[in-house]
């Protein structure tokens, strides 16, 4: 039987983790704001995964994962952005390509951000 009492515990942790995702979002589209991107869509959500940031700079497309954590004792945002979850954006981003009629290139981003430090900007190739 679960204990009444944990329940409140884990969801004001789930809470809290939604607000510091939320919070990372934001300040990763500051960023990316500042690198002369537009922004033109959040939570882009496909059949296998989600797409966090889309933004435009120019005539390419930059498909950005954001990555926000509270410290670094569970490693590199960029780490965290493993195989399947490389995959997902790949298919993710061919989900929008199909549905938005996008011809153009499309790169990918990981945006690292943590409390107290100025978010990152990495970008790389999944492919």
């Amino acid at each position: 039987m679960a204990n009444p009492e944990a329940e409140p515990i884990s969801v004001a942790r789930a809470e809290r983790a939604r607000a510091l995702g939320r919070w990372g979002e934001e300040a990763a589209a500051a960023l990316l704001q500042a690198h002369s991107y537009s922004i033109l869509g959040r939570g882009f959500l496909a059949r296998r995964g989600e797409i966090d940031l889309l933004c435009r700079r120019g005539d390419r497309l930059l498909v950005v994962e954001v990555k926000t954590r509270s410290s670094s004792a569970y490693g590199s945002p960029l780490e965290a952005v493993g195989v399947r979850k490389r995959r997902a954006l790949l298919a993710a981003s061919a989900e929008y390509r199909a549905l938005s009629g996008w011809r153009g290139p499309i790169d990918f981003a990981v945006v690292a951000v943590q409390p107290g430090s100025r978010p990152q900007l990495i970008e790389t190739t999944f492919g």
